[in-house]
């Protein structure tokens, strides 16, 4: 995902913002989170996933402190890269950007502690966690500002005032109905304000967000928009328009290789998703893709995902568990029924419209429309 870096589309020098972020080791927290959950790798989790969070829980909790309100704070916040390397980029009130970060920390650091039997740690980073003030959200519309009262000010090119949603999926459409309407909210705010001061990596993070709001047809149209008119003809992403089709103002060609890296993510969020904890197949696919099929993606959990889809409709998943555990996949199949092998049908339970099975290491099962 794009990332807050010195050097952003106006060619200023680096901000303080940026460069004195409390947060810069939570968001880098979250791709240890990553490996641990893609991989399941116990030692990777005791002897550097843990750690790491520990430290890093253990940093924020020194540099927050209680505001008037009782819930705890940062004496001073800022949202990369809104308002550039200007004063106001320091708000009065924690941004939506670090207390994402800052909640998502406590809340996965308490998670870990329980997976290494560290019950009296876990109390006190969900004590913490309890601490902070939640998300701020508008009243009427409910989309995600960019703090309190602050709405966010205009077009611009980097969405870290939604990094509840994507990537960190604390908001996630799993959650229910408030969930789900501040993603739409947000994304709606997105489209009002329009993409005038968008770069590429722009349209490529939309792509994640809308996947994660199912739909399918506005992540194709940010991944089409996002190859035609912000890649050179070698493919690297250039920042600025190179289509001349009026999409951003930016027309420069700096090459910043997350735009790459975030688009064939946003592609990936369509095909499959797990976050939540259970595995979905094709979750934001538009409706003319109706021949859709793909080998080998990872899930969370180090389960190894293949999947068909034929007319409109998923034929057959194969399921490699490379370190066992309980798989939790939502059912493809309907009312249709399905085939398993690689396991007794006996073997697996329904729990609404998921489908959860234990499976050991190294073990394939294939599900199979009847």
């Amino acid at each position: 995902m794009p990332s807050a870096r010195c050097g952003s589309a106006t060619a200023q020098p680096c901000a303080s913002s940026y460069t004195h972020s409390a947060t810069t080791a939570a968001w880098l927290a979250h791709h240890f989170w990553l490996h641990w959950r893609y991989s399941m790798d116990r030692q990777f989790l005791e002897q550097r996933a843990y750690p790491w969070l520990r430290q890093v829980a253990t940093f924020l909790e020194a540099v927050t402190e209680k505001g008037p309100d009782g819930k705890r704070t940062l004496p001073r916040s800022s949202s990369p890269e809104i308002h550039d390397n200007q004063l106001r980029a320091w708000f009065p009130s924690i941004t939506n950007y670090d207390l994402a970060l800052i909640r998502w920390t406590f809340e996965k650091t308490a998670e870990l502690a329980e997976q290494v039997e560290e019950p009296a740690e876990a109390n006190r980073w969900r004590g913490l966690l309890a601490g902070m003030p939640e998300l701020a959200v508008a009243a009427d519309d409910l989309k995600l500002l960019v703090a309190k009262d602050d709405p966010l000010p205009g077009s611009h090119r980097h969405f870290s005032h939604l990094m509840a949603i994507h990537p960190l999926g604390s908001i996630c459409w799993e959650n229910g109905e408030r969930d789900r309407a501040i993603i739409k909210g947000s994304l709606a705010d997105l489209d009002a304000q329009g993409t005038s001061q968008w770069c590429g990596y722009s349209f490529a993070w939309l792509a994640n967000l809308a996947a994660r709001a199912r739909d399918g047809e506005k992540a194709e149209r940010a991944l089409e928009v996002f190859s035609r008119a912000f890649c050179l003809r070698n493919g690297f992403h250039a920042n600025g328009d190179q289509s001349g089709q009026g999409y951003s103002n930016f027309r420069y060609r700096p090459f910043t290789l997350e735009g790459n890296f975030a688009a064939a993510a946003g592609l990936q969020e369509m095909l499959l998703q797990s976050y939540s904890g259970t595995i979905r197949l094709f979750p934001a696919i538009p409706a003319g893709w109706r021949e859709v099929s793909f080998r080998g993606l990872r899930a969370e959990g180090a389960f190894v995902v293949s999947a068909t889809r034929n007319g409109g409709r998923t034929e057959a998943v194969q399921i490699v568990s490379e370190a066992g555990g309980v798989l939790r996949l939502e059912n493809p199949f309907g009312e249709d029924g399905y085939r398993l092998t690689g396991a007794e049908p006996e073997s697996v339970q329904a729990e609404g419209q998921d489908l959860l099975l234990e499976t050991r290491a190294g073990q394939t099962l294939t599900f199979s429309r009847k």
